[in-house]
């Protein structure tokens, strides 16, 4: 019976890995599809992902190399915008935090965090400026949300500084990519919508001092 446990798993590592060994996408594999024209399973499960420190990556291709006589499986991951590659081992991708796209819930949680009001503490910048980085860094939507609410600045509000532009650039690009791959819209559009998010906000949360003012 051990033994034929045995075989079973091997024939399902065969069967995971077995039809995508060296499989590239400017040949057996194109658009995620076999040679034969069926999509492969592994690249409709993982075509799009999240990675913490690069956001939404395309896997583009699966390959098998050997090192040191041990066999390695990797995913390579194309990140466009950046014009970059990156290849995660499989037996490592959970570890560095790969992940499929995020849920509906969770997008909608982030979403919502926009709406919220600005949180702004009163530290030294070079100490905040660290702890964004870690939340745009730690891959969470919500924490990437957050950022981008509390670093806002509406049209009619004070201008920002270069470093406090720079971060907030990259944590609703971040968001917005993510958006974008799950509506199936491109960054643009998807960033549009943040930002009117963040502009009917500033609406709400700005009318208690003018109320005041008046």
């Amino acid at each position: 019976m051990q033994d034929r446990n045995q075989a079973r798993s091997r024939d399902r590592d065969g069967s995971l890995w077995g039809t995508i060994r060296e499989r590239r996408v400017g040949s057996q594999c194109r658009n995620g599809k076999d040679s034969n024209g069926s999509e492969s399973a592994q690249l409709r499960c993982w075509r799009l992902c999240g990675v913490p420190k690069h956001g939404v990556g395309r896997v583009v291709e699966l390959q098998s190399t050997e090192i040191a006589g041990t066999r390695l499986d990797l995913y390579v991951l194309r990140f466009e915008k950046e014009k970059m590659t990156l290849r995660v081992p499989v037996l490592k991708a959970d570890s560095v935090g790969m992940r499929k796209l995020s849920s509906d819930k969770t997008m909608k949680d982030a979403l919502e965090t926009l709406k919220g009001k600005p949180k702004v503490k009163r530290t030294m910048w070079s100490r905040r400026a660290q702890e964004y980085e870690a939340k745009i860094n730690s891959g969470d939507l919500t924490s990437i949300a957050e950022v981008t609410r509390d670093l806002f600045r509406p049209d009619d509000a004070p201008e920002q500084s270069y470093s406090e532009r720079q971060i907030f650039e990259a944590a609703s690009s971040r968001l917005a990519r993510e958006l974008g791959a799950m509506e199936q819209t491109d960054e643009k559009a998807a960033l549009a919508k943040i930002l009117d998010i963040l502009n009917k906000a500033a609406v709400i949360h700005h009318k208690p001092k003018e109320v005041a003012n008046a």
